[in-house]
């Protein structure tokens, strides 16, 4: 059994390697880019909509919906980011049922990849709400000495979005195969249901808990802009 699809290695030239992990991150992306184009290539706002829009524009507005809720601001500038996580992260756990395919998520590279991103967008949002210097006042607050352990936080809560979808995630694949050893027919087959509900609700909780840091990092704009009005 292979915990870690890192270790399983398709082609190899010199310190160029393409593992199980980069190709079906690969394949994950193409189905997705390929998918968007078909679905999107008849938009109409006139007439019958096709299934597929009408399944796009419900999976839009739930997600608008979730990030109005959690930032309490237009989900606008946040629905391509948050939305991206959710469907990747979504679809490479939904594509664990099928036979071989080994989910990208399942591995602590590509979950620490995610988390870096969101890492990275928490600033940059932050930044572009607030502005340098009124973002970077945040780790002084509410005095000076409390720099170091913002830092930490930051860093803390980065580390535990990477380990914890990648836990959950391991953990279902450890349990199928030692199920798949001890009965092979009804377990498995029972696990794969909850592996299932399980890849969507990480799925959810990775993008939420990414939104929540992003919008806790551009709440002090929204701060300043109400007091200005009053």
């Amino acid at each position: 059994m292979t915990i870690n699809p890192d270790t399983i290695v398709y082609f190899e030239w010199g310190w160029f390697k393409i593992n199980a992990t980069i190709l079906f991150s690969w394949i994950v992306i193409f189905l997705l880019t390929f998918g968007s184009w078909l679905v999107t290539r008849k938009l109409t706002a006139d007439g019958p909509l096709s299934r597929w829009q009408n399944l796009l524009e419900v999976l839009v507005i739930t997600i608008n919906n979730q990030i109005r809720e959690v930032s309490r601001q237009e989900p606008g500038p946040y629905l391509p980011f948050v939305g991206t996580l959710f469907i990747y992260i979504a679809i490479s756990n939904i594509l664990a049922i099928v036979p071989g395919f080994n989910p990208p998520t399942s591995s602590l590279s590509t979950t620490a990849a995610l988390a870096i991103c969101v890492f990275i967008a928490v600033p940059a949002f932050g930044i572009g709400r607030q502005g340098m210097l009124q973002y970077l006042k945040q780790y002084i607050k509410p005095t000076f000495f409390m720099l170091p352990f913002n830092i930490i936080g930051e860093l803390s809560r980065t580390l535990a979005l990477a380990v914890r979808l990648y836990g959950n995630m391991m953990s279902g694949t450890v349990i199928v195969a030692i199920l798949l050893t001890i009965t092979p027919l009804i377990f498995p087959i029972i696990m794969q249901a909850l592996g299932l509900l399980t890849g969507l609700i990480q799925a959810y909780i990775f993008a939420i808990l990414a939104m929540v840091y992003i919008a806790s990092a551009s709440q002090v704009h929204k701060e300043i802009e109400k007091k200005g009005e009053k």
